[in-house]
């Protein structure tokens, strides 16, 4: 956790975003209210949120760190709520912006689990989640296409990056390789192809 908000740390330094969270209680409440917005189509609330609202971050810093939010176990909003409650208030923001993540969803889940299992049957409600599943992936094929104009400043170069892009797609999307060997492979690549353009 340190060697993350570290990181983390030196990231904001070197972004400038502009804003920060003013307590525990503020990660707390802001990451409850995150968490009951993301039903599917969670990247895109979280950008939202943290990038454009709050300005916690910068959309660089939100990219590099939703990246290692991704290849740590564990969801990857979870593991980017405990990076960024890290970087701000050490332990206890960590575990402010962890509880503010599961708390109420948890009870809610709950709840919904109980009222599913009495109304599994009905054809309404299979509609309505394939409904919700479609409406979720727009979300993130609309965040991704927003993102994506951090690309014009990686170090590898637009197109490279681009290509990268393409070839998880391809693997995951279409040949419906698992993510958990993709990901290594491609992301060991671009990170070591990243690292000889930049290393002095």
């Amino acid at each position: 956790m340190r060697a993350f908000s570290r990181a983390s740390s030196m990231s904001s330094a070197d972004n400038k975003s502009c804003c920060q969270p003013k307590s525990p209680a503020d990660l707390f409440f802001s990451f409850t209210l995150l968490a009951l917005q993301g039903f599917g189509g969670v990247l895109a609330v979280v950008q939202h949120n943290l990038v454009e609202q709050k300005r916690w971050m910068t959309r660089e810093e939100f990219i590099e760190e939703w990246a290692v939010a991704q290849i740590m176990p564990g969801p990857n909003v979870v593991n980017l709520a405990l990076m960024i409650g890290g970087r701000y208030f050490g332990l206890r923001g960590a575990l402010a912006a962890l509880a503010g993540m599961i708390t109420v969803p948890l009870v809610l889940l709950l709840l919904l689990a109980v009222l599913y299992a009495h109304f599994a049957g009905h054809p309404g409600l299979a509609g309505a989640l394939r409904g919700m599943g479609a409406v979720a992936a727009g979300l993130i094929g609309a965040t991704g296409l927003k993102l994506a104009s951090t690309l014009k400043t990686h170090p590898l170069g637009q197109a490279l990056a681009v290509g990268f892009c393409v070839l998880g797609f391809i693997a995951v999307g279409l040949f419906r390789l698992p993510l958990m060997y993709v990901l290594p492979v491609l992301g060991g690549i671009a990170c070591l192809l990243t690292y000889k353009k930049i290393k002095p």
